[in-house]
């Protein structure tokens, strides 16, 4: 079976098994305050030109999502999410577990707008029974959205400026942000991320990791006393040094870079296939994620060697399937799935 249901079936970047090797037996502080932790802030800051940023690494992407949550929100304060979100749809009630409401507004291929936070925004202090509801205490999105797609810069900008209005602090999920600044439909360089969020992460797991998000906090104020949330969560890492090592590796010759564009390159290749076989785009991404309308039979059919996600099912008995490619993904898969499209 040659899966492409999802872009962490690998293990690790061969760098970072290399690394982590190479350090085994070294002795160091633990709980994230060693020199290789140090070092993979560092490097961190230096990607992101913003030197006096606070850089935390959790092990997963649930588990950031709801401590930077817990952390930011005051206990009467719920997050704005796109109705798609993956705090909203794909994580259990992890948010809801902190006592957070995820506040869910429509959205338009995986995005929300400045113009629909806002109105959310107006509407809630314009309530004459605004202090009996949920407060809305910040937006998040994720980057790319879980329909692959991105927002462009003049939209986060726009976004951006909405918060700054309110007061409220922009949250980026970046569980797969290489794959979204890889891409060819990007305009937003990582120093300007910076710039335009509050809180983000650098995805790992998804990423070339074996495990890891690294959070970035541009203006430390922002989260307080953030490293008790995160022992408080389960998150602290006795082994911290195992998430340190393996972002040094990875933003060290520009390596997450380099991963991230061979699963575009890859999922690039999937993409052409498809629209020359035929086949309906459901949604037109231009990250590592290929969302296509294929007759269930179809579907069952390649499913037979090829693991993808179902991501739904419509009203004339066709499905949505996703193909996604990795930092790992082998041209020789690709062209084996390509084929198969092509026979069935």
């Amino acid at each position: 079976m040659i899966r492409f249901n999802s872009d962490y079936t690998e293990g690790a970047h061969p760098e970072i098994l290399r690394l982590l090797e190479e350090t085994n037996f070294q002795q160091t502080e633990g709980y994230g305050m060693d020199e290789w932790c140090e070092k993979a802030r560092d490097l961190i800051r230096k990607a992101c030109e913003c030197p006096e940023a606070e850089v935390h690494f959790l092990v997963g992407g649930t588990q950031t999502n709801a401590t930077v949550i817990a952390a930011a929100l005051r206990p009467y304060e719920g997050a704005i999410s796109a109705d798609t979100g993956h705090i909203h749809v794909h994580e259990t009630g992890a948010v809801e577990h902190t006592g957070h409401k995820v506040l869910a507004l429509p959205s338009v291929d995986g995005k929300i707008n400045a113009g629909q936070v806002k109105k959310c925004l107006e509407e809630h202090f314009a309530s004459p029974a605004f202090e009996h509801t949920v407060r809305p205490g910040m937006v998040y999105i994720s980057y790319p959205t879980e329909y692959g797609t991105i927002y462009t810069k003049e939209e986060m900008e726009a976004l951006h400026g909405v918060c700054r209005e309110y007061g409220i602090p922009l949250f980026v999920d970046g569980a797969r942000l290489g794959y979204g600044l890889a891409c060819s439909e990007c305009d937003i360089t990582l120093p300007e991320f910076a710039r335009l969020c509050d809180i983000f992460y650098i995805g790992g797991t998804k990423v070339g990791a074996l495990f890891g998000e690294a959070v970035v906090v541009p203006d430390p104020a922002i989260l307080p006393n953030f490293r008790y949330m995160i022992k408080q969560g389960g998150g602290m890492l006795a082994k911290g040094r195992l998430l340190g090592i393996q972002f040094t590796a990875l933003f060290t010759d520009d390596l997450y870079m380099k991963v991230s564009k061979h699963a575009i390159e890859q999922s690039d290749r999937i993409r052409a296939a498809l629209k020359e076989l035929g086949y309906r785009i459901y949604i037109d991404s231009p990250t590592n994620q290929q969302f296509f309308v294929i007759d269930k039979a179809k579907y069952d059919e390649l499913t037979k060697e090829f693991a993808l996600d179902l991501n739904c099912f419509l009203e004339n008995g066709e499905v949505v399937a996703r193909a996604c490619t990795s930092w790992a993904t082998k041209e020789e898969n690709v062209d084996r799935f390509i084929d198969k499209l092509k026979r069935i």
